[in-house]
């Protein structure tokens, strides 16, 4: 015979797990792009601020591919609230 209590909190216990284990997941998704975007960031920031000291027409493009690593964060953040169901996955 099994104790109803025992297999009630065993469930319990599961989807608690279960919404840790997301919650560490979305977590993983946006820090690390947010990690990722920077270390990219840094890189073409630091070019784009040495070719617009050269000729300054290039500020445009400069800002432009200093912007382009921040939609890899922002693919980490649909990822994250995929996972928590905000948004449905087709």
């Amino acid at each position: 015979m099994v104790d109803i209590n025992l297999v009630e909190a065993g469930i319990e216990q599961i989807l608690a797990n279960q919404a840790g284990l997301i919650a560490i997941g979305a977590g993983l998704a946006v820090g690390l792009t947010g990690i990722a975007s920077a270390l990219a960031e840094k890189d073409i920031g630091a070019a784009a601020v040495g070719a617009m000291a050269e000729r300054e027409e290039l500020f445009g493009k400069g800002l432009i591919l200093t912007v382009i690593p921040e939609t890899i964060v922002i693919f980490g953040f649909v990822i994250a609230f995929m996972l928590f169901g905000i948004i449905p996955v087709l």
